[in-house]
C-alpha cells in the first residue's frame, strides 16, 4: 500500500488501520505532511481555541490549510478572543460556523441533544465536500479517548486524522513553550478542558481535566469526534 496520493475511497480499513499504527512513529508534523498531501484541498481542521498547537504545526505544513471553528453562540468570551488572536497570528484560512439563534436557549430547552444539534450539525456542513479532517484530540485528555486512532474513518465515511493523539500534557505544553503559541486564558484560570459556557466549570476532580464537563450529566463527549 502506497503511503501518498491516495484518495479516500482507496483506503480500506485495514489500510487505515496498518496507517495508524505507522503513524505512532511518525511526528505530528509528518502526519500532517501526510494528510495534506493525501487530500488537500480537500481537508479541513476542527479547532476548539483552547490553545493554537495543532494550528501552529498545521500552518507550517500548508498556510493556507482550512480551519474550522464552530460558534455555538454559548462559548466564553475568553474563547472568541482567542480565535480572534489566532486568525490574526497566523493570517488563517478561518471559516467560522455560526448558528441560529434560538427564542429559548438550546441547552436550557434540549441539554441532552443540544450538542448533536449545535456542533455535530455545524459540523457535518463544515465538512460537506471534505475528504478529511484533523483534530487535537489526544489519548492523555480523558479515559473516553485512550483508544484513539491516530487515523481512521469517521460516520461519514471521511478520513479523520489526529496528528497529536499520542501527546502527553507535558508534550503540549513543552510545544507551546518553546514556540511561543496563543492559549485560550481560561487555561490559567483552573479550565484545562473549556467547551460551551452553561456546560463548563472548573473539574471536579484534579486527575481527570474533564470532570468539569457537563456536570450532572451522563455525557463525557459531545459527538465531534464518535468515529
Amino acid at each position: 500500500m502506497s503511503l501518498t496520493n491516495l484518495s479516500s475511497p482507496g483506503f480500506s480499513d485495514a489500510d487505515l488501520a496498518e496507517l495508524s499504527h505507522r503513524f505512532e512513529t511518525w511526528s505530528a508534523s509528518q502526519v500532517i505532511e501526510w494528510a495534506v498531501e493525501n487530500f488537500a484541498p480537500h481537508l479541513a481542521l476542527t479547532a476548539s481555541m483552547t490553545d493554537g498547537v495543532l494550528i501552529d504545526l498545521a500552518v507550517k505544513v500548508d498556510p493556507a490549510i482550512e480551519v474550522v471553528f464552530i460558534d455555538t453562540g454559548y462559548h466564553f468570551p475568553e474563547t472568541l478572543e482567542t480565535v480572534e488572536a489566532v486568525r490574526r497570528r497566523y493570517g488563517l484560512n478561518l471559516r467560522i460556523m455560526t448558528v441560529e439563534r434560538q427564542n429559548e436557549p438550546l441547552w436550557q430547552a434540549d441539554p441532552e441533544n443540544c450538542c448533536s444539534a449545535v456542533k455535530v450539525g455545524q459540523l457535518d456542513r463544515a465538512l460537506a465536500g471534505k475528504a478529511a479532517w484533523m483534530s487535537g484530540l489526544r489519548r492523555a485528555e480523558a479515559d473516553s479517548r485512550v483508544r484513539a486512532p491516530i487515523v481512521a474513518r469517521d460516520l461519514r465515511g471521511l478520513i479523520k486524522v489526529n496528528p497529536i493523539a499520542t501527546w502527553s500534557d507535558l508534550d503540549v505544553q513543552g510545544y507551546i513553550d518553546d514556540h511561543d503559541v496563543i492559549v485560550n486564558p481560561l487555561l490559567h484560570q483552573g479550565y484545562p478542558s473549556i467547551g460551551c459556557q452553561p456546560c463548563t466549570q472548573k473539574p471536579l476532580d484534579p486527575d481527570d481535566p474533564r470532570s468539569g464537563r457537563w456536570v450532572g450529566r451522563a455525557k463525557t463527549e459531545c459527538g465531534l469526534h464518535t468515529m
